[in-house]
């Protein structure tokens, strides 16, 4: 990367489209979202796109000529930029503007404008919460009229090419657009749709029978059987009534079929039901059929997914997500391979799952296509190959606990977005277990671990304990939370405390393997007030301390603040235990000190800055996809300043010395 002294105040950026400093608004970032949508989405080069162009049409009503600059056009492919090449038209406002304004709205702007610009079909009006796609068609006798329609062809496409049910597959999202169509069916099910108590859950129905639908072109071709999606909406089909029973038909047939799939069983209890209208469901499928899921990266679907957990189960009941940039790094040092079964005994809604997940199977990509890199490497993770060693890994060696019952819908979920759904994600008490009312829980415990354990030697069988070679976790801890005192007299750390966090760590040492690690967060006061010498003296006897990495207040701020750092331990074997009390031990502990993480107390990004507090552009080369073919352009970026990253960099390094 190079750099560029471009200056940028607070409340400016770089436009993407023409390298130009603008000022931060609503608009403005929804402009530069559409932007990169066309481009990497849809296939429009750069080169042929152009940001408030002037347009002139005919007043229908006065028959006088006006002007309205166009907030962003595409023109003819390699052709001039001029009024006749346009091709599409989007007009685009901040969410203030309600698609019925009299003089902004899609009838005021697009409807009119369109009349007057021969050969563009097509048109987008967005106030980032609402798109409106539209087409101009013409009848027999050259009259014309507008549709709406759910999308429109990309670069080279035409309207019969994305019609098709036979359609493969969708777009692939990127930057924002998985967050803000997710955002967008959930304010549509709770405002339209009388649901406000679980919109959530109908969404994620939705959701599930999307990609359970991605998820049969696999299953069809592993059978020798030709693939036909169930999940579509043809492009007009939601604006009449007909259409919409024939969409939600498909839709509530496909999800009646999904629940009787293994891959769904730990998932559904067999009597939910899609309770949206045929309306809601042809509109919310509408919108969800354009994207392909599998094909999304990690971090896209993960930050569209946690936008609508963090906002509905999370918060409702006081719990918070792990930062992803926090989990990221924990993953990375701790270095997960397909060999290594892992756990985490307080899942929540599987961060450190999705991303251990993510992290094997890109290792698994480049041993299967060491020649690829880059996007083509990308588009492998997803290959017949590769989903099935994904498969066969997770599903012997990917477990995850939680005591809430949402909360393992909401894990599996996230592991069925990540490409997966097959791992072994249970509702059950990690302090409590093995003991558990949940008989039947229990006993699918033991079977997966059975089956995990299978050949092995020197394992017992029916006992999740001793049985794992890393564990990650960012485990319950504060005045709040109880535990049982049945189960806290079960723990030898109990006689210095019986604070969650301070068991989890006993828990976490029986539920690895010897020689095993973990990657914990743990608030500051377990490791620094003098109350808890015994509790530290304990951890020491019985782990090796791999690393200690002190984090900032802001890292989990505006969720909660709480001061705490992740620790990084390996179980020690009784040999090493004994070795330790014999003699005095000595050895290395990387050790570091986070300042900085991305982002301030009220979760505001921030990013590098130069010496005089001017944000820092870097230059790179922006590589991507499109129908195969690898397409890049340069980009002058802003970067967070997130000193995590470096630090899961210098620990690697110090670990390879």
């Amino acid at each position: 990367m190079s750099t560029k002294n471009i200056i940028l105040e607070d409340n400016q950026l770089l436009c993407q489209l023409t390298g130009t400093v603008k000022k931060v608004s609503e608009k403005e970032n929804n402009i530069q979202s559409i932007i990169r949508m066309l481009n990497e989405e849809y296939g429009f080069a750069m080169d042929d796109m152009a940001r408030d162009f002037n347009i002139t049409y005919e007043d229908m009503d006065t028959g006088k000529n006006k002007k309205l600059k166009a907030d962003l056009v595409v023109f003819d492919k390699e052709k001039e930029h001029t009024q006749d090449n346009i091709i599409r038209l989007c007009v685009i406002h901040d969410e203030k503007v309600k698609d019925t304004h009299d003089k902004k709205g899609v009838e005021a702007t697009v409807k009119m404008v369109l009349w007057d610009i021969e050969d563009c079909e097509f048109a987008l009006w967005s106030n980032g919460l609402e798109y409106h796609y539209i087409q101009k068609v013409e009848d027999d006798y050259g009259n014309e009229s507008f549709e709406d329609i759910s999308d429109f062809p990309g670069e080279g496409e035409t309207i019969e090419d994305i019609d098709r049910p036979d359609r493969s597959s969708g777009k692939v999202p990127v930057n924002d657009s998985l967050v803000r169509t997710f955002k967008r069916c959930h304010n549509y099910i709770y405002a339209n749709e009388g649901r406000t108590k679980d919109a959530f859950w109908q969404l994620l129905y939705l959701i599930f029978c999307k990609l359970y639908d991605e998820k049969r072109r696999f299953m069809t071709s592993e059978i020798g059987e030709s693939y036909r999606r169930k999940f579509w909406v043809g492009l007009k089909e939601k604006n009449t009534s007909e259409g919409q029973k024939a969409a939600a038909q498909r839709v509530k047939e496909l999800f009646t079929e999904l629940k009787t799939k293994d891959i769904f069983s730990e998932v559904f209890d067999g009597n939910e039901v899609i309770g949206l209208t045929d309306k809601g469901i042809a509109t919310i499928a509408g919108e969800l059929a354009k994207y392909s899921f599998l094909d999304a990266s990690v971090d896209v679907k993960g930050m569209a997914y946690e936008t609508i957990v963090s906002n509905t189960l999370k918060q409702a009941q006081g719990q918070f997500f792990t930062p992803r940039n926090v989990i990221k790094a924990m993953v990375e040092m701790m270095n997960p391979d397909e060999n290594m079964r892992i756990l985490d005994p307080a899942c929540g809604s599987g961060g450190f799952l999705v991303m251990a997940l993510d992290h094997v199977r890109r290792k698994l990509a480049k041993k299967v296509y060491p020649e690829k890199e880059g996007p083509l490497l990308e588009a492998m993770y997803n290959s017949t190959e590769i989903n099935e060693m994904v498969r066969n890994y997770a599903e012997k060696n990917v477990f995850g606990f939680d005591f809430d019952p949402d909360l393992k819908k909401a894990a599996r979920m996230n592991m069925v977005m990540a490409g997966d759904g097959h791992a072994n994600i249970f509702h059950i008490n990690s302090l409590g277990y093995p003991i558990s009312d949940n008989t039947d829980e229990l006993d699918k415990i033991q079977s997966a671990v059975n089956n995990s354990t299978k050949g092995q030697t020197g394992f017992e069988y029916n006992d999740a304990r001793g049985k794992f070679d890393l564990i990650f976790t960012n485990p319950p801890f504060g005045a709040k939370v109880q535990v049982d005192p049945e189960i806290s007299k079960n723990y030898f750390l109990s006689r210095f405390s019986v604070a969650p966090e301070v068991l989890f760590i006993e828990a976490c040492y029986n539920y690895l393997k010897e020689g095993g690690r973990m990657a914990i967060v743990l608030p500051d006061g377990i490791l620094g007030n003098p109350n808890m010498i015994s509790v530290r003296e304990w951890i020491l006897e019985n782990f090796k301390l791999l690393a200690s990495i002190d984090l900032p207040v802001e890292a989990f701020l505006p969720q909660v603040g709480v001061q705490s750092s992740l620790l990084f331990l390996q179980k020690k074997t009784q040999e090493q235990i004994d070795i330790a009390l014999a003699e005095k031990e000595n050895y290395d502990v990387f050790m570091a000190i986070v300042e900085k993480v991305g982002k301030d107390r009220r979760g505001v990004p921030v990013y590098i800055r130069d010496e005089d507090g001017s944000e820092v552009l870097f230059e790179e080369t922006k590589r991507y996809l499109i129908k195969g073919e690898e397409r890049s352009r340069i980009e002058k970026v802003k970067m967070l300043d997130d000193d995590l990253p470096k630090v899961s960099s210098e620990y690697l390094l110090t670990r390879a010395l």
